[in-house]
């Protein structure tokens, strides 16, 4: 089973996301809050996929996704944004994202994504 790494700073986000994800028979799940977080809970947990919201507290999500890829070139990232964001979305796609989802995301769509990365699709 995949473990998955949901990291944003709003709660209702993460298990909004989660719950999404349960729903399509994901069970394995790690939270954080910002991108600080996000680091440390990489390195515990080494997570099979990693969902991040740019927009965050302490470290946002561009800055964790540098840190994160400096440690592994492999890791699976999907970036999370809100509409409005392509600027730092195309920045996190060049630094090494697999993919993006905007806010307020489709949960059809964040299932379609994540099958695809983890190869299930």
């Amino acid at each position: 089973m995949y473990k998955i790494l949901i990291v944003d700073d709003a709660a209702f986000m993460r298990m909004m996301v989660k719950d999404n994800l349960k729903k399509a028979g994901y069970t394995d799940f790690m939270e954080a809050g910002d991108g600080e977080d996000a680091l440390s809970k990489y390195v515990e947990g080494k997570p099979d996929l990693i969902i991040m919201d740019i927009t965050m507290p302490k470290m946002d999500g561009i800055q964790a996704l540098r840190e994160i890829k400096k440690m592994d070139q492999q890791v699976k990232v999907v970036m999370c944004s809100a509409m409005g964001q392509e600027g730092m979305v195309v920045e996190a796609i060049k630094l090494g994202a697999m993919d993006f989802i905007v806010k307020p995301f489709k949960p059809d769509r964040l299932i379609q994504t994540v099958k695809g990365i983890l190869g299930e699709a």
